[in-house]
């Protein structure tokens, strides 16, 4: 019930479990990995100041400033547009709560900690005066790399995932996962398990040892992967920047246009209200468009000055 197969590529992790019991207290990996995520950005950017020759103390305080406002922001974002996995009728208030508090399981939209990071970090900037387009750009490899590490918490939880494929790097998931924590009828109902999957479902085993699979895109691989290619990048071009807020803005182009491709293969994706359209795809598109705007006009602007320069 908790492996986890990837046929095609021969691999399979036996009796991987979402979690552990210490003293009697359940800890998830989802959460536990988010926090280690974490410290190793908190890491990359002090290692990135040192190398600016920036003031890290004033990075260990921003992070400070930035650990609960991210949090609640990526937890509001998830719950506005999922609002009527929370908002039950006939749920009581306290059980209520208790739901839209418990993050253990997931239920963080990567999107809504970047905004509430962004304003959290204009307040910052303002009040202890520091540029706030170069502590973007410092910022955002160290983004990245909490991102990579993050999306394998979607891995351990079994979520996050696309639609049905048999391609090289399809991910088996036993749908007894699903019907042992109680979520399988609500993933069939909301579309998450998609008629594709179920219509595809691989069986092994026989008897009572009988297991039935769905295969599908491990979309927390490809952006873990695209966004490992997108940090490699950065941390190559970052000598070679030509302004300020030039990282940040190639962080927004590069993130945005690897998730409008994976956000267009995942079934669990938020939707605009009332609209057939995915919110974070959506946000992406805007993010490409806006940050190629702006770089290719701060590119030209540069141009110009240093061809006057040079003549």
């Amino acid at each position: 019930m908790y492996d986890i197969r990837f046929p095609h590529l021969g691999i399979t992790f036996h009796n991987l479990k979402d979690g552990f019991t210490i003293f009697g207290f359940e800890i998830k990996f989802y959460g536990l990995i988010i926090g280690i995520g974490f410290l190793l950005a908190y890491f990359l950017v002090i290692s990135e100041a040192k190398r600016t020759k920036q003031d890290t103390e004033i990075y260990l305080d921003f992070f400070l400033w930035l650990v609960i406002p991210a949090i609640l922001g990526a937890r509001l974002y998830y719950i506005i547009f999922n609002a009527g996995e929370y908002f039950e009728k006939g749920k009581g208030f306290g059980q209520t709560i208790k739901d839209l508090i418990n993050i253990r399981n997931g239920g963080l939209a990567i999107y809504g900690g970047i905004i509430a990071g962004v304003i959290t970090a204009i307040i910052f900037c303002r009040k202890r005066k520091v540029k706030f387009l170069v502590m973007a750009d410092t910022v955002s490899i160290g983004l990245l790399l909490g991102q990579i590490l993050g999306r394998w918490g979607n891995f351990f939880n079994r979520e996050a995932f696309g639609e049905y494929t048999n391609s090289l790097f399809a991910m088996q998931i036993p749908t007894d996962y699903f019907v042992k924590n109680g979520s399988f009828s609500s993933l069939r109902e909301s579309g998450v398990i998609s008629d594709a999957m179920v219509n595809n479902i691989v069986t092994y085993g026989q008897g009572e040892n009988i297991m039935h699979w769905i295969s599908v895109h491990p979309t927390f691989l490809y952006e873990g992967l695209w966004n490992l290619a997108l940090l490699i990048f950065l941390l190559i071009y970052r000598k070679h920047k030509k302004f300020d807020g030039e990282m940040g803005l190639l962080y927004l182009w590069g993130y945005g246009l690897g998730r409008v491709w994976i956000e267009g293969l995942r079934t669990d994706s938020l939707m605009v209200f009332g609209m057939n359209m995915k919110i974070s795809q959506l946000l992406a598109a805007i993010c490409v468009v806006v940050a190629s705007v702006i770089i290719v006009k701060k590119r030209m602007d540069y141009m110009k000055e240093n061809t006057g320069k040079s003549s």
